[in-house]
């Protein structure tokens, strides 16, 4: 669980420096087998939704957390990146809204970027 969290800061920042919005962290850990954080934000458009995602899959691979699976780079609109023990998933506005992972994924615990810190 350390790994990942460190994973899920890695991350957070590499979204921050890209000034991805309203990024959220929630700890599915006791809800799933899939991960143990999923990162959620979006972007102004499609061409910052890939530089968001460029500099999350850059920063973890330079920390030696190589990207396991990519979906949705061509479009823009909705990328997922698996980690193992994180998923990314950038949006643009409307897809975020469409889709609503927050709601899904209610049962998580919301990580605030200051506990993630810690």
């Amino acid at each position: 669980m350390e790994q990942s969290k460190k994973m899920a800061q890695i991350a957070y920042r590499a979204l921050e420096e890209k000034k991805g919005e309203n990024i959220k962290i929630i700890d599915i850990s006791t809800v799933s087998i899939l991960a143990d954080y999923f990162l959620i934000a979006n972007g102004v458009n499609e061409n910052q939704v890939r530089a968001m995602s460029d500099s999350v899959e850059e920063e973890l691979a330079r920390a030696g957390h190589p990207l396991k699976q990519r979906e949705g780079y061509g479009t823009g609109k909705w990328i997922l990146l698996d980690f193992g023990d994180i998923i990314v998933h950038v949006f643009d506005k409307e897809n975020r809204l469409f889709y609503d992972l927050e709601r899904i994924w209610r049962d998580g615990k919301a990580i605030s970027p200051e506990e993630i810190e810690q």
